[in-house]
C-alpha cells in the first residue's frame, strides 16, 4: 500500500533539565504532528503543557515497544505523522525507540531527526577530556561482578569512554574503575547537567571518589561518567624504528636518515620519514 507523503516519524529531542533548551523546531513539530509517542505520558504531559502543546499522546516504553511499534506503523501507513520523545534528551540514547525506527524505515517511511539536548555530548564538551575519539557504553550492570567484567574488557580502550550511572551506584562504580583502570586515570563526573545543581568535575579517579564520598550532594541526580582512554602503547616494530632513526639523526639529515632506516628495516620510506619528522620536532 503506498504511503502518503505526509507520513513521517520525527525523533524529537527534549531538554535534559533546563526547559530553555527546547528548540523552536521541536515545539513546532510537536504541535503539528497527529500523535506523540512518549516514554512516560505523565512526565511528558507536563512538558507539553508548559509549551501549550495539545497533541494526543500514546505511551511507548521498553515493555510495550514491540506491540506499540506495530500500532504506530499502522498510523503512519494511513498518512498520519508521529513524533517520538523520551523522558529527557535524545530518544534511543539509552532509551526506547530502536525497534520503532527500524520497523518504520524497513517499511519505507521517512524518519526525521529533530536534534537537541543529549547528556553524553553535553558532558563530553565540558569535561576537558579528549573529544576527537570517544565511545558511549551506556549504563553499566548493577551487579558488581558483571560491571567489573565489562570494565576489565575496556582496560585497553584508548578512546574517551562515556557511561551513564545511577547515583546510588556512583561510589561502587568509581571503586571498580580504580581497580580496573588505576587510581590515576582521569575521570569527569557530569551531574545534573543544565539543572540548578549542575556539577562538572574532572580529577584522577581516586581524588574524585574521595570528593564524592565526602559530599553526599554529589551522590544525587542524573550522572554521566567520562573516563580518559588508556595511553596507546607503541608496537615493538615502531620502537625499533624510532631507535634506529634517533641514532641516524644525530649525524644525518631527516630524509637521508629515513631512507637508510627504511632500507635497513625493510619498511616504507614514507613511514620512516614521518616518524623521523616527529623525532626531529620533539628534539627541536
Amino acid at each position: 500500500m503506498p504511503t502518503s507523503e505526509s507520513a513521517c516519524l520525527y525523533i524529537v529531542s527534549t531538554p535534559i533539565g533546563n526547559l530553555s533548551d527546547m528548540s523552536v523546531r521541536a515545539i513546532d513539530i510537536l504541535q503539528q504532528v497527529d500523535l506523540v509517542a512518549a516514554e512516560d505520558t505523565r512526565h511528558s504531559g507536563r512538558l507539553l503543557q508548559h509549551f501549550s502543546i495539545t497533541t494526543p499522546m500514546i505511551s511507548l516504553h521498553e515493555h510495550n515497544e514491540q506491540q506499540r511499534s506495530e500500532v504506530l506503523l499502522g498510523k503512519l501507513e494511513q498518512g498520519e505523522s508521529v513524533a517520538l520523545i523520551s523522558d529527557a534528551g535524545t530518544p534511543l540514547i539509552s532509551d526506547p525507540g530502536y525497534r520503532l525506527v527500524s520497523l518504520v524505515r524497513e517499511n519505507g517511511i521517512r524518519v526525521v531527526p529533530i536534534p537537541g539536548a543529549c547528556a553524553l555530548i553535553a558532558g563530553l564538551s565540558a569535561s576537558g577530556l579528549p573529544s576527537d575519539h570517544f565511545c558511549f557504553e551506556g549504563f553499566l550492570p548493577s551487579k558488581q561482578n558483571a560491571r567489573q567484567q565489562i570494565l576489565q574488557k575496556l582496560q585497553a580502550e584508548t578512546r574517551t569512554m562515556i557511561f551513564y550511572e545511577s547515583p546510588r551506584r556512583l561510589q561502587a562504580t568509581l571503586k571498580d574503575m580504580i581497580t580496573e583502570f588505576g587510581a590515576d586515570r582521569r575521570v569527569c563526573l557530569a551531574r545534573e547537567l543544565t539543572k540548578l545543581h549542575e556539577t562538572i568535575e574532572t580529577h584522577p579517579l581516586s581524588q574524585l571518589l574521595e570528593w564524592v564520598t565526602a559530599d553526599s550532594q554529589q551522590q544525587k541526580g542524573e550522572c554521566v561518567l567520562l573516563v580518559e582512554g588508556a595511553q596507546q602503547q607503541q608496537s615493538a616494530d615502531e620502537v625499533e624504528i624510532l631507535r634506529v632513526l634517533s641514532i641516524l639523526l644525530e649525524d644525518l639529515p631527516v630524509k637521508r636518515a629515513a631512507t637508510m632506516t627504511a632500507a635497513l628495516l625493510k619498511i616504507g620510506k614514507n613511514e620512516a620519514y614521518q616518524l623521523a619528522l616527529k623525532l626531529q620536532q620533539k628534539g627541536s
